[in-house]
C-alpha cells in the first residue's frame, strides 16, 4: 500500500511524497508555510489523482518525460520524477492513481 509522507525543508517548508508500496517515491508536493495546507494537498491529490484530465504530461529540457497532477483550480498539486519513456511515466501515473486514494499519511516531522 502506498503512504504519503510529511516532512519539512531546510527552509522550514512542508512537502509530502506519494510513495508506492516498494517505497519508490512517485509524486512530489510544492512547498507549504503551513503543516495544514499540506494536508490539504494531501486530501487534494486523492480526489483529483482519480481524474485523468488533471493530469498533465511534459517534456523535461533533457528530453525526459514527466506529470503533474493539478487541482480543479488548475494549480499544480504534485510533480512525478523523470521517466525515460512515456509508458514509464503512463505507469507513474497509474500509480498515483491506484495508490493515491488508499494512501496513509506518516507525518516524520513529529519525529523531530
Amino acid at each position: 500500500m502506498g503512504k504519503f509522507v510529511i516532512t519539512q525543508r531546510g527552509n522550514k517548508e512542508y512537502q509530502f511524497n506519494l510513495k508506492a508500496g516498494n517505497g519508490e517515491i512517485i509524486l512530489t508536493s510544492e512547498g507549504y508555510i503551513q503543516k495544514a495546507s499540506c494536508h490539504k494537498g494531501i486530501e487534494s491529490v486523492k480526489i483529483n489523482s482519480q481524474d485523468a484530465l488533471r493530469y498533465d504530461r511534459r517534456l523535461a529540457v533533457n528530453g525526459k518525460e514527466y506529470f503533474v497532477l493539478k487541482a480543479r483550480n488548475g494549480e499544480i498539486i504534485g510533480k512525478s520524477q523523470l521517466y525515460s519513456s512515456k509508458s514509464g511515466m503512463e505507469n507513474g501515473i497509474a500509480s498515483v492513481q491506484s495508490n493515491a486514494p488508499i494512501a496513509e499519511i506518516v507525518d516524520e516531522t513529529l519525529k523531530n
